[in-house]
């Protein structure tokens, strides 16, 4: 009995070590354009929109199908539940986060982003922002 017990331990153990989970993240202050959302000029249409890319690592090294940036960020405009066509929308507060699930042979590696998606209204028209 002893010697099963034992066995169950090694074994628990074992698998505890061979198994893990990582995460990073990033904030990016970065935008092609140079609008001001001091003013009056926006609309929050929706906060905290969130969009995922997962992937596949064998051996948690070799990659099969890594997660992408694009991918996620589509996941996260089709998050959002209303269209956006011919809209002026943009993300505000971009933040980028990276999380591995590691197994014994193999690793999901998952792309989150997350945003807060806002309107760029006319300023002179009356369109104000509405922060909580």
């Amino acid at each position: 009995m002893k010697r099963k017990n034992l066995a169950l331990v090694l074994c628990s153990i074992s698998l505890a070590i061979l198994t893990g989970c990582s995460t990073e993240g990033e904030f990016r202050q970065s935008t092609g354009t140079s609008v001001s959302l001091a003013g009056n000029n926006y609309k929050l249409i929706k906060e905290g929109v969130r969009g995922t890319s997962s992937g596949f690592r064998l051996l948690g090294f070799i990659p099969i199908v890594s997660p992408t940036h694009a991918g996620a960020k589509a996941s996260l405009y089709q998050s959002v539940g209303q269209p956006l066509t011919g809209r002026s929308v943009a993300l505000a507060n971009e933040t980028e986060d990276r999380s591995s699930l590691y197994l014994i042979l193999f690793s999901i590696p998952k792309i989150t982003v997350t945003a807060d998606l806002v309107e760029f209204t006319d300023a002179s028209g009356g369109g104000g922002n509405t922060s909580k």
